[in-house]
């Protein structure tokens, strides 16, 4: 699979990566501060590895992964990557006063209207220091109803003016995702842990529908945050401890991928590519955690062992 024209850059880039992106949580110091240094050399890694696809969030650190990817594509022709992030929520002060212009948030709340979108998106433009967002997410849109009446409706002016190139909206939960799929003039989708190794169930029941409308879908949260990147150093299901049936699965399934001389990892980050993802994004916090999913991407897997995978019963 491959991303979509609407997804890919406007310059064509030599060794262009067309079946992954950089996912920028982690950066936002996700669990973790982040130096702007660190972050800075985390992005010029997945470029150096020809990833070209960047997928932010104000909600990634109030604010601060968006500055960060910003501060890091400086220089960076702008027509040679694609800078994906997201509206929903608007980011606040620490006394609870929505912030202004370029600055980072404490916190955040809900917003699905449709001003809600342009104030948002205003305040992710002058983070990011660009004057246009290739696609923009729907955050986690759970109430279906107010994002299609509000939030819908100033994406899609932002798409007719030209500011955003695509539509999409971004759910880890398959109810919303799978009506906004069904009814929404989306672009693409972002599935968040539903199409892995442990979680199929956005193949039983989302991409069918994405197919037949011509959705363009990409898979993230592809390790179900840890468990299926190794059940032992991270047993994390959904950012919670995992549960000793989830463990048990995880180790059977890393037991069958190394009986082929395979990582758990890399087979996870492959999977949803095999199941009709046109690319996956990855989340990373330094050079080596870019290297490492890159390499996963292209590391050889024998069929057999996809086969004995992808049967869905261990």
């Amino acid at each position: 699979m491959a991303f979509p024209a609407e997804l890919r850059p406007l310059s064509v880039v030599a060794a262009f990566r067309d079946d992954a992106g950089l996912g920028c949580a982690p950066i936002g110091n996700l669990f973790a501060p982040v130096a702007d240094a660190d972050a800075v050399a985390t992005v010029h890694a997945a470029l150096d590895h020809g990833v070209r696809f960047f997928d932010t969030a104000p909600l990634y650190g109030s604010g601060e992964s968006e500055r960060k990817l910003g501060l890091a594509l400086r220089g960076v022709p702008r027509d040679e990557v694609v800078i994906a992030t997201k509206v929903g929520r608007q980011l606040l002060d620490a006394d609870g006063t929505p912030v202004a212009g370029a600055a980072s948030g404490a916190s955040s709340v809900a917003d699905l209207s449709r001003d809600g979108v342009w104030r948002s998106l205003e305040g992710s433009l002058a983070r990011l220091g660009t004057d246009r967002i290739d696609v923009l997410h729907l955050h986690d849109p759970l109430d279906v109803s107010a994002g299609m009446a509000g939030a819908m409706a100033g994406l899609q002016e932002l798409r007719e003016q030209g500011v955003v190139r695509a539509v999409s909206v971004g759910l880890g939960k398959l109810d919303p995702l799978e009506r906004f799929a069904a009814e929404a003039p989306l672009d693409a989708l972002m599935e968040a842990g539903r199409l892995t190794l442990l979680d199929r169930t956005a193949e039983r029941r989302l991409m069918d529908i994405a197919a037949a409308r011509g959705i363009g879908v990409l898979a993230a949260g592809v390790f179900n945050s840890g468990i299926l990147a190794d059940p032992d150093a991270a047993p994390f299901f959904e950012y919670e401890p995992a549960n000793a049936e989830l463990l048990e699965r995880a180790r059977r399934l890393q037991s069958l991928c190394a009986s082929h001389g395979v990582l758990l990892a890399d087979a996870a980050v492959r999977f949803p590519l095999r199941r009709g993802a046109d690319a996956v994004v990855v989340g990373a916090r330094t050079p080596a955690e870019v290297d490492a999913f890159v390499a996963g991407l292209d590391a050889p897997v024998p069929e057999e062992l996809w086969l004995a995978l992808e049967a869905g019963d261990l």
